[in-house]
């Protein structure tokens, strides 16, 4: 094998310096190609796995928290509520001892990286070293705003006004920023760059900045954008790890011999880098308000009083509506993952949906599964705290129903390890004459719409659970008009421009005959008829028929995608396979749409309606706290199986394509191995947890922000919209 080097001017300082490191240590320069070491014997891979997994753990804890603590802050800050402030303080308390260990974790992953694989690890530091400065930039950077957004709690609550002119200077600032992240999103400036890539640039940097800048104008608004500025540094740290992940599974900006022939931007912008941003972004959010409600969990079941009760229920319930904002597009970035990894390499991609990894992802939907029908359960145990609620129990058995035959067509595997005596008795083959069709990509599509789609109307039912009456949208003046129609608008905009594009869609694009373009077309109409029943959503909503217009519009996205498209799916497997991705896409947009104009209609249908009676917040079973620990631990090992399966997909490459992995660890652990090796990470994080938890406790009571006062306890937080792109952020 050829050495790996980038094409770089030696400066006569460098040659000095590797005379001198000669004289000092001979080892530097005899290093062979790909040299690996061992500490006290152990297993290199085993040991670089347990700590990146561990690293990780607590890495997506501390950038998932902060995410949703700024954003309790602000719907706080706008209501007065200091409720929601103390909860926030409450969350981000949490993130002190978790901080300080990632560090510490991703130390020792560093150390343990460049001493047991100094070949592989050289190259990398080679071509990312500017990367990784800027990396260790952030980190100061994260370091600073965490430790200012945490102690400086108390000292920005209270405070004036900043003068008019300097607010009036912010919001100039903002707006110019926000105009900017418009312009970078459509292309208007910057690098060459991916679509994502640029999506993922604008809406998680550039607009939360001007946001942040247009609302500031006292000192606790300041405190604001020392959170948005957290998230944002973390959001970065994470996209630039995500760039070297990336890189190993597709590598660009080098050729088949490992050298740098682009630039550097190209090499960090791989194609892998962002998909796979964009699915721990979400992932990270899922598992921190996880995390944060089974600290809640735990509190609430050692509560003494019903107030602490009440105020750890309330705790554990938002905690899990912001898991469940995370996990309902989670699916859907997985899978634009996954495609991204099949037209990166046929060979990862066929290895990982039917080869080595193949069982190991009916594991992975197993977990999903259960996460979404734990959370489910969660959802109507805290029915029970809802005057009025119990004229909604006849619809969770159906909903159960749904969520049981989507979770065992999603576990069935397309073909199945028999042994010969089997095979003979199924005549000769080894998938079943029936079951066969489960375990294909045009059910478990359907079934994952439908599993979405039944979460989601938990979250409505639960939401109008102490509602009597509608409210007339037509008397609520012209905010509701003006939001529900943006919405709509949004809604149509999402699949119009999708069908759009499957219109006009050339065969030869996809490598298909001509006479294919009829599959194209029929998803194209069907879209068209989605953007319709849109249209008429918005009429109905706006002319007081809301509920009909919500029943109609997820009627029709339900038949669409889960029906129509599902089975249709199978037709275009055999005919116009190469077109089964886009229906999986036109699903997804039909089902965001959804969620965003039902969301709409539902958050004025019910603004300000009679009440039943008050939400009774504490009065939960212990059943469902322990739900919430469970839903942690489902969580946590789905994380751990993930990561075995994303860094598994090479095979023997350090570097797919690039440069092999010639350790004797080179081979595919088995699963019984990824068994134990997840299961010990997540048994050392659980046990960090309960120590941080504990730690969580001493703070949140020792430090806590004023407290409100007893009318603002005793008052009873309104449930949030059900979740969807416009709650939780």
């Amino acid at each position: 094998m050829k050495p790996f080097r980038t094409r770089q001017r030696r400066h006569p300082f460098s040659w000095a310096v590797l005379i001198v490191l000669a004289l000092i240590s001979p080892e530097v320069l005899a290093l062979e190609a790909n040299e690996y070491r061992q500490f006290m014997g152990i297993d290199s891979r085993r040991l670089v796995w347990f700590l990146a997994q561990m690293h990780l753990f607590f890495g997506a804890f501390v950038l998932g928290v902060p995410l949703f603590a700024v954003i309790v802050e602000i719907v706080g800050w706008r209501g007065a509520d200091a409720k929601l402030d103390k909860l926030a303080y409450e969350f981000t308390s949490l993130l002190s001892v978790a901080y300080a260990t990632t560090a510490a974790l991703g130390g020792l992953l560093a150390f343990a990286l460049f001493t047991l694989y100094p070949t592989f690890m050289g190259y990398m530091a080679g071509l990312f070293k500017d990367v990784m400065f800027m990396y260790a930039l952030l980190f100061f950077a994260e370091t600073f705003f965490l430790y200012l957004y945490y102690y400086g709690w108390n000292r920005m609550q209270g405070g004036g006004p900043f003068p008019l002119k300097l607010q009036w200077f912010f919001k100039g600032l903002g707006i110019l920023i926000i105009a900017a992240a418009v312009i970078f999103l459509f292309g208007g400036f910057g690098l060459q760059m991916r679509g994502d890539t640029r999506s993922f640039i604008a809406l998680l940097y550039i607009l939360p900045l001007g946001v942040g800048l247009v609302i500031l104008k006292d000192l606790k608004s300041s405190h604001i954008l020392i959170g948005i500025l957290l998230n944002i540094a973390g959001t970065a740290i994470m996209q630039l790890a995500n760039s070297w992940a990336g890189f190993m599974m597709s590598p660009a900006g080098v050729d088949e011999e490992g050298e740098l022939i682009g630039t550097v931007w190209q090499v960090f912008e791989n194609i892998l880098a962002t998909p796979v941003a964009v699915h721990r972004m979400l992932g990270n959010l899922a598992f921190g308000g996880l995390v944060a409600g089974a600290y809640a969990a735990v509190k609430f079941i050692g509560a003494k009083t019903p107030a602490e009760r009440a105020h750890y229920d309330w705790m554990g319930y938002i905690a899990n509506f912001v898991a469940i904002c995370g996990l309902i597009p989670l699916p859907f970035a997985g899978y634009y993952l996954g495609r991204e990894v099949y037209s990166t390499s046929a060979v990862m991609g066929n290895n990982m949906m039917g080869g080595d990894f193949s069982w190991t992802f009916i594991i992975q939907a197993m977990l999903v599964g259960s996460l979404f029908l734990i959370s489910n359960y969660y959802l109507w145990s805290g029915m029970t705290r809802i005057p009025g609620s119990d004229r909604y129990y006849k619809y969770i058995k159906f909903i159960l129903g749904a969520l049981i035959i989507s979770f065992a067509i999603w576990l069935t595997p397309h073909n199945l390890p028999l042994t010969s005596q089997e095979v003979g008795e199924m005549g000769g083959s080894q998938y079943h004459p029936t079951l066969k069709f489960m375990g294909l990509m045009p059910a478990k599509n359907a079934v994952v719409n439908l599993i979405i789609l039944s979460t989601f109307f938990s979250f409505l039912l639960y939401r109008r659970g102490n509602k009597s009456e509608v409210v007339p949208i037509s008397q609520q003046g012209r905010l509701p008009q003006i939001v529900i129609s943006l919405a709509g608008l949004a809604a149509i905009a999402i699949v119009g421009q999708y069908a759009l594009s499957m219109l006009n869609l050339d065969p030869a694009e996809l490598d298909l005959p001509a006479d294919r373009a009829h599959y194209f077309r029929t998803v194209g109409y069907l879209l068209a008829f989605e953007c319709a029943m849109a249209v008429l959503a918005v009429v109905l909503a706006l002319r007081d028929h809301g509920k009909l217009a919500q029943g109609l519009y997820m009627a029709v996205t339900a038949l669409s995608v889960v029906i129509f498209l599902g089975v249709y799916g199978f037709v275009v497997m055999e005919k116009a396979s190469p077109f089964l991705r886009n229906i999986a896409v036109a699903q997804f947009l039909q089902l965001i749409s959804c969620i965003i104009l039902v969301t709409a209609i539902d958050v004025y249908l019910f603004r300000g309606a009679k009440e039943l009676g008050q939400l009774q917040w504490g009065k939960m079973t212990v059943r469902s706290q322990y739900a919430l620990l469970l839903l942690t631990f489902v969580i946590t090992m789905n994380m751990g199986l993930m990561g075995f399966i994303r860094s598994g997909l090479r095979g023997d490459w350090h570097i797919f394509g690039v440069m092999r992995d010639t350790s004797p660890w080179s081979y595919t652990p088995s699963n019984y191995t990824m068994t134990e090796m997840v299961s010990l990470a997540v048994l050392v994080f659980m046990v960090g947890v309960a120590f941080m938890f504990w730690l969580g406790g001493i703070a949140a009571k020792n430090k806590a922000p004023d407290k409100p006062t007893v009318e603002a306890d005793r008052a009873t937080p309104e449930p949030p919209a059900p979740p969807g792109p416009s709650a939780g952020g």
